[in-house]
């Protein structure tokens, strides 16, 4: 059985959700699961239908538009696509995980202090 991707669609500017909607609503494997009528339900339906991929209108500014560090904090594994379709651009977003390890004192004493967010168990960062 084929997995098909979830979409959510945000609902501004009605134009790009309807070149979207009528675009993907034809591909095989993809599957829209709803449509945000304001930027203000995308959470809550983000929450709801559990998307794979948010697509959202990209402001001419091109900056990173707050709602998508709030959504990836909060769903990591949702990437958003925003597009500007005044100026047919666009960009991917999507989180990743950073890890970091730090050397420990080998003794109860170390693994303890680690655990209880000292560092002095530790003998220097390591990114």
């Amino acid at each position: 059985m084929e997995t098909s991707i979830r979409v959510l669609v945000a609902n501004r500017p009605r134009l790009l959700r309807e070149l979207v909607l009528s675009t993907l609503s034809e591909q095989v494997g993809i599957s829209i699961v709803g449509e945000a009528e304001n930027e203000k339900d995308v959470p809550s339906m983000v929450a709801e239908t559990r998307p794979d991929f948010l697509l959202i209108a990209l402001d001419e500014s091109r900056r990173r538009p707050p709602l998508c560090d709030q959504l990836l904090r909060k769903f990591p594994s949702l990437k958003i696509i925003a597009v500007a379709p005044n100026t047919n651009a666009g960009v991917f977003y999507w989180a990743s995980l950073e890890i970091h390890s730090s050397t420990l004192e080998a003794s109860e004493e170390g693994l303890l202090e680690v655990m209880r967010g000292n560092s002095t168990g530790m003998r220097g960062g390591v990114a």
